[in-house]
C-alpha cells in the first residue's frame, strides 16, 4: 500500500509526457500543414506516397517547382517530411542559419545513414572535412603531376588507344581511373595501383549507397535493425587497414624522424556521355587545352586558364546534374524563414537544384546542352576570379551547395575532371556506337546515376 503514491506519481508523470508529446505533434502538424504538398498528405496515405516518390522524385518536385516556383512546398518521406525550397531570399536564409537550428551534418548522415554505413566514428569525428580544407587543397599545385601521371597510366592500362572504334563500359572503367587518380594523392604509389585496394574502394562506395537506400525504406524505428542487417563495414575496414597499416606507421616513423615539414567517377562518366554525343565541342576544346599546354605546360595552373574546358564540365553538370536537389538541412529546432514559413523541427529541407538548373529564369533554351554555356558569359565578365567558373558558389548554380558547408573538396575534384577531361581530349576520339544520341540517365529518389550498361567508343586520336 505505501507504494500508492509512488505508482500515482509515476502514472501522472507519464501521461503528462505522451500528453505533451501528442500536443507537441498536434501543432508540428498544423505548422507542417500551412506548407503545400505534392503528392499525399494523410497520416497513412503519405506512406504510399512516399513509395511513389522513390522513382518519380523528379516529376514530383518539378511540378512542385512550377506551381510554388520561390516559396515551399513539401513531399512525405517515409518518417518525416522533406521541405523543397527555390529562390534567393529562402536559399539565403538557408545558407545564414545557424547549425544549431538546421544542420548539415545531421541530414547528411540521414542521407547515407552514416552511423551504420560508415560507422559512428566518422559521424561524431569528421576530422575528414578539415583535412579536405587544408592539407589536401594547399598540397594540389605541388601534387597536381603526380595526378595527371596517374591519369595517363590509368587511361592506358583500360583504355588502349587502337586504331578502330572500341566499346568501353563507361561507368565502371570510369570508376577504375578516377579510383586510381585520387588515391595517387592520398596514399600514392604503389597503393593507387593495388588491384584489391582500387576494388575496395570501388566496392564501399557502391555497398554505402545501396545500404544507405535499402535503410531509408524503414522507418525510423526499424532502421538500426536494418543497419545491423545491411552493411558490412567491419570487414571492409579491417581489408582497408591491411592496405594501409603499413603507410601509416612509415609516416609517424617520419614525422618521429623528421618532423612534419617532410614531403614525399560517376561525374565524368556523364561529362564523357556529354562529349560523345556532342562532338561538335570537340575542336574547340582541343584547341584550348594545346595552346594552353604549349604555353604553360601541363600543371593545376594551366588547368586553371581552360576556361571552355571548364565550361563543358560545369554544363555537364547543370544539365545531368548531382541529384534532384542539394543543401539537405535537417532542422534541429523549428525553423522560420523570412517569408514566415515554419518548418518544425525533425524535417529536412531541400534546395531544388535540378528545377533551377533546368529553369528558362536562370539559363536561355535551359534544356539544351551548350557546351560553352558559361565561357561565353565569362567573356562578358570583367577580369578577375569569375562567378561562372565550375568551383563559384551562387544562387543559380547549386553542384557544390552554397555558403559555409559547400563542399571542400571542390577545387580538387574539379582539377582532377579536367585533367581526365583533357587527357581524353589529347588521346581518343569518342563515340556512341553509330554515332548515337546520349542514353539517358537512371534516377531513383533523389539521386540520378548515369547507366552503368552503356559503353562509349574509343579509338586513338586521329583529327
Amino acid at each position: 500500500m505505501n507504494n500508492l503514491p509512488l505508482l500515482a506519481t509515476a502514472v501522472a508523470v507519464s501521461s503528462l509526457y505522451v500528453v505533451s508529446e501528442l500536443y507537441k505533434a498536434w501543432v508540428d502538424r498544423r505548422l507542417i500543414s500551412k506548407i503545400p504538398t505534392i503528392g499525399e498528405s494523410g497520416i497513412l496515405s503519405s506512406y504510399r506516397g512516399s513509395r511513389k516518390f522513390l522513382f518519380n522524385s523528379r516529376e514530383m518536385i518539378q511540378e512542385g517547382y512550377a506551381k510554388y516556383r520561390g516559396h515551399a512546398f513539401k513531399i512525405a518521406g517515409i518518417s518525416k517530411w522533406t521541405v523543397f525550397i527555390s529562390g534567393n531570399q529562402m536559399i539565403d536564409d538557408l545558407r545564414k542559419a545557424p547549425d544549431d537550428h538546421i544542420s548539415f551534418t545531421e541530414a547528411a548522415a540521414e542521407s547515407i545513414q552514416t552511423i551504420y554505413t560508415m560507422g559512428p566514428e566518422i559521424h561524431f569525428d569528421q576530422y575528414h572535412v578539415d583535412v579536405v580544407k587544408s592539407s589536401l587543397t594547399r598540397s594540389l599545385v605541388e601534387r597536381f603531376p603526380d595526378v595527371q601521371d596517374e591519369i595517363a597510366a590509368a587511361f592506358q592500362d583500360f583504355v588502349p588507344a587502337t586504331e578502330n572504334w572500341t566499346p568501353v563500359l563507361a561507368l565502371p572503367t570510369i570508376m577504375k581511373i578516377t579510383s586510381r587518380a585520387s588515391n595517387r594523392l592520398f596514399v600514392g604509389l604503389p597503393l593507387c595501383r593495388d588491384p584489391d585496394y582500387r576494388d575496395l574502394n570501388i566496392e564501399f562506395t557502391v555497398d554505402v549507397i545501396k545500404a544507405s537506400r535499402t535503410i531509408n525504406l524503414y522507418p525510423n524505428f526499424l532502421k538500426s535493425l536494418a543497419g545491423r542487417y545491411f552493411t558490412n563495414i567491419e570487414p571492409q575496414i579491417e581489408r582497408a587497414m591491411n592496405h594501409l597499416r603499413p603507410i601509416i606507421q612509415d609516416r609517424l616513423d617520419k614525422d618521429a624522424e623528421y618532423g612534419n615539414d617532410w614531403s614525399e567517377r560517376p561525374a565524368f562518366t556523364q561529362i564523357l556521355f556529354d562529349l560523345a554525343a556532342y562532338p561538335a565541342f570537340v575542336p574547340a576544346l582541343r584547341e584550348e587545352v594545346e595552346s594552353v599546354i604549349n604555353e604553360d605546360g601541363f600543371s593545376k595552373v594551366s588547368l586553371h586558364k581552360m576556361v571552355k574546358l571548364d565550361s563543358f564540365i560545369k554544363e555537364s553538370q547543370r544539365v545531368g546534374g548531382n541529384g534532384a536537389v542539394n543543401m539537405m538541412r535537417k532542422v534541429l529546432k523549428d525553423f522560420t524563414f523570412s517569408d514566415g514559413t515554419v518548418v518544425p523541427k525533425g524535417n529536412t529541407i531541400a534546395i531544388t537544384s535540378f528545377s533551377m538548373h533546368h529553369d528558362e529564369d536562370n539559363y536561355n533554351d535551359a534544356s539544351v546542352f551548350d557546351g560553352f554555356r558559361f565561357s561565353k558569359m565569362r567573356e562578358q565578365q570583367a577580369e578577375g576570379f569569375s562567378k561562372h567558373q565550375m568551383v563559384a558558389l551562387n544562387h543559380d548554380y547549386i553542384v557544390f551547395g552554397h555558403g559555409k558547408h559547400a563542399c571542400p573538396g571542390r577545387f580538387f575534384a574539379v582539377n582532377e575532371l579536367k585533367g581526365l577531361l583533357s587527357y581524353v581530349l589529347l588521346n581518343y576520339d569518342v563515340s556512341f556506337e553509330n554515332h548515337g544520341p546520349r542514353p539517358a540517365d537512371t534516377w531513383f529518389g533523389l539521386s540520378v546515376a548515369p547507366d552503368p550498361e552503356v559503353s562509349v567508343m574509343f579509338r586513338k586520336r586521329r583529327s
